[in-house]
């Protein structure tokens, strides 16, 4: 649930190639449409697969973080002047890029599972019919949700925990979405050994809460790293769309929804680390005494037994090497 702290709306307008912000007077109040309005555009935020990851950057000319930081550190939080003096950023950073026709801006702040955030999005309107009976119809505008191509949220809580990485925004082909990455001030951080081992810790989520069988389990895995290994060969960044449609071409909106989500933190386009990528089909494991490494496959095929009651493994089928040097030492006997 998404408790709305506050929310505002402008608009930017290009007109003769110049872009202007017409500006409310107060802010949107929190009632039902409103709620509803920011839940579901959440919801579609959440469920967009390409998105990057970055943190505020330490170069100047960029005033978003001040912006924000002295909002949050104003005792009255006055919403109004944080979103308006953004909008003179984002019309500035548009103006210089050319980036869009414009659109109304959504400023949320909203607080969920504990945490505070800013939600920005540009939202175009699209035209539609109604009925107004049974024997006319009439013109309609809405706003296009579906259709909204520039959203970020900064994670403000992780923020001023001083994370690593708690901005999020949509990364479109090209330079579509650069200038509001701009806007936001946000240096993308992209950590190829990192981003990797996030990716595999969520496939393996997924195939957890798909509830697999065992044997399709650790198809879907081994599918997963040869595709990654693939495009890491060819120095080819991973498209999470791509991914979901050849890992599974019945549904790939699944996968994608599941890998999108922005609590996960998965950066779309990055080319996979190799290294990472290991332990999407094998374990590995050790202590002081003893160090084990296995495939999932040997577990599959019970070269491995793991009895998670016991908290013990059996290994089955060892090599004549290894025997023959447990043997030669009089181990093994009583």
């Amino acid at each position: 649930m998404n408790e709305i702290v506050a929310l505002a709306a402008h608009d930017l307008e290009r007109r003769d190639g110049v872009y202007q912000v017409k500006a409310p007077t107060k802010t949107l109040p929190v009632k039902k449409t409103t709620q509803r309005f920011i839940d579901e555009l959440y919801d579609l935020y959440n469920r967009r697969s390409s998105k990057s990851y970055g943190k505020f950057t330490t170069s100047e000319g960029y005033p978003t973080q001040g912006q924000i930081r002295d909002y949050v550190e104003e005792p009255q939080k006055d919403f109004l002047r944080l979103t308006t003096r953004m909008m003179d950023t984002l019309r500035a950073q548009a103006q210089a890029r050319s980036a869009s026709t414009g659109g109304h801006v959504f400023f949320a702040h909203f607080r969920r599972d504990g945490r505070d955030f800013l939600l920005v999005s540009v939202v175009s309107d699209k035209l539609s019919a109604a009925l107004t009976g049974q024997d006319d119809m009439r013109d309609v505008n809405h706003l296009d949700l579906e259709g909204f191509r520039f959203a970020g949220r900064i994670n403000l809580t992780a923020w001023a925990d001083g994370a690593d990485r708690y901005i999020s925004f949509l990364k479109g082909k090209g330079d579509v979405s650069e200038y509001f990455r701009l806007f936001l001030g946000c240096d993308s951080v992209v950590e190829a050994r990192v981003d990797t081992s996030n990716l595999v810790a969520a496939l393996k989520e997924f195939v957890a809460e798909m509830k697999m069988p065992e044997k399709d389990g650790n198809d879907f895995l081994a599918r997963a790293k040869a595709i990654c290994e693939r495009a890491s060969s060819n120095r080819e960044e991973i498209e999470f769309d791509a991914l979901a449609n050849e890992l599974m071409p019945k549904d790939p909106k699944r996968l994608t929804d599941h890998l999108g989500h922005t609590d996960r933190g998965l950066s779309d386009r990055f080319v996979p680390d190799r290294r990472a990528l290991a332990s999407l089909v094998r374990f590995k494991g050790a202590t002081k005494q003893w160090k084990v490494e296995f495939d999932r496959e040997a577990v599959s095929s019970r070269a491995v037994i793991y009895n998670s009651k016991a908290n013990t493994i059996t290994l089955t089928g060892l090599p004549d090497e290894l025997v023959a040097q447990l043997q030669s030492e009089g181990l093994g006997h009583g």
